[in-house]
């Protein structure tokens, strides 16, 4: 074993042992090299003043080399800013920057300790680091059976975890705060759980409510309590979307310092917050009262992050940096929010009307991209199926009865003319 590992290791264990017994096989065995090429070259950076002759980039006058036909089109950032490779756990200033947005985006935050955020390559290399830090064969990962598909590769197929979920809603279309509860203290004897909250849900766009959320949190709470390790996900992929009375912070605020068993983790980005999807930029967060687990995590993200994609891409994150300081950034982002909450509120108003009968009922939706129509009548892929090969529409089939329809991407003008259709599809089943 490499003497790094028993260090962060140890550190792990004085500082909280409980941690230590949530990581994965490969969470224990994994370190950052801190005597490798990366460490060489950022010694040599600082203090090789001649020539550096370390990293694996070319250089040119003085600055990295570059094509013309590339930076001419990205004149207006410097060289220094696209070109070169990233730190592996980003930029610094970036993470700065997103520490500071997510404090005051998040009051709850204030006073916790929780480690500077790690940029990961979107939201999904965030998840599928988590899932190498802490899940091994036969491990219990929770969510709930309205889920985003990509938890069942990442958690279930690479990791082979466990997948164990519960009904996402209650009969009064609230969120089943005791269906997580009964979830998760049935891993009792097991003494360890992972558990993934996402809100705004995808693929039905709920966010919880106060009561709600403090719900959730006592549960896991009590599952602490019972003696179950507990490593609670915030997959935050959606977050700011609130459109109607829902929690407006992350759980990761309230769940920081509950209690010694648990682990909150949160996974976010500028991916869908800030209308950069292609630039595949996220952030990795821990929280937990010791300096020395939080020191010990970041080590082994590291790791993981250098043994797989080495460092995220540099120019996404100048690019959302530089958007993150400008001044018209907050004014631009509003104009986006309203235009989101004005497609949401066309959607519920349109499925209120009662002009479409009893053909189907809607999944409480508050917050998002997406909502989910419960189809009474026929089944969710001949539906799908139908409509997109009869009037060109697409939509995604989930399970027997559930149609999920992103407005995101529907222009509001559109709207009804796109429910006309999804309801005149379910005429034509009907009458075949």
């Amino acid at each position: 074993m490499n003497p790094l590992v028993g260090q962060l290791n140890e550190k792990m264990q004085a500082g909280n042992p409980h941690v230590y017994d949530m990581l994965s096989t490969l969470g224990k065995e994994i370190y950052f090299p801190k005597e490798g090429i990366l460490s060489q070259s950022a010694e040599a950076t600082s203090h090789a003043k001649k020539y550096n002759a370390t990293i694996g980039i070319a250089t040119e006058g003085g600055i990295p080399m570059h094509l013309g036909v590339i930076q001419d089109k990205l004149s207006a950032y410097q060289p220094k800013d696209l070109y070169p490779y990233a730190p592996p756990a980003g930029k610094p200033e970036l993470r700065s920057v997103w520490r500071s947005k997510m404090i005051q985006e998040n009051p709850s935050l204030e006073g916790k300790n929780f480690s500077n955020p790690i940029v990961t390559n979107a939201l999904t290399h965030g998840l599928s680091i988590v899932a190498d830090l802490f899940v091994d064969e036969g491990d219990a990962v929770i969510y709930p059976d309205k889920n985003w598909e990509n938890y069942e590769l990442t958690f279930g197929i690479r990791r082979h975890g466990v997948h164990v979920t519960y009904p996402l809603f209650t009969e009064d279309m609230k969120f089943n705060a005791e269906g997580l509860r009964q979830a998760l203290l049935s891993q009792k004897d097991k003494g360890k759980a992972v558990v993934l909250l996402n809100f705004p849900n995808n693929p039905t766009g709920y966010t919880p409510g106060a009561q709600e959320g403090a719900a959730i949190v006592s549960a896991i709470q009590e599952a602490a309590e019972a003696g179950i390790n507990v490593v609670v996900v915030t997959d935050d992929a959606y977050f700011g979307l609130f459109f109607e009375d829902s929690l407006k912070e992350s759980l990761f605020g309230r769940l920081a310092g509950l209690h010694p068993r648990v682990l909150p983790v949160k996974v976010d980005g500028a991916t869908k917050e800030e209308f950069v999807w292609g630039f595949r930029v996220g952030f990795i967060t821990f929280a937990a009262d010791d300096k020395d687990v939080l020191d010990a995590l970041e080590q082994k993200t590291l790791g993981i992050i250098r043994a797989t994609i080495s460092s995220a891409s540099h120019p996404s994150q100048t690019f959302v940096l530089e958007a993150l300081k400008a001044p018209e950034f907050h004014e631009q982002k509003e104009e986006k929010f309203v235009i989101m909450k004005g497609r949401a509120n066309k959607v519920k108003s349109i499925l209120d009307s009662g002009k479409y009968g009893d053909v189907w009922e809607y999944y409480p939706f508050n917050s998002g991209y997406f909502m989910c129509l419960k189809l009474n009548t026929v089944s969710a892929e001949a539906l799908r199926s139908h409509l997109i090969h009869e009037y060109g529409v697409g939509t995604i089939a989930l399970g027997e009865h559930d149609l999920r329809i992103a407005f995101s991407c529907i222009d509001e003008e559109y709207l009804e003319d796109l429910f006309d259709l999804v309801y005149r599809g379910i005429q034509d089943l009907q009458q075949a």
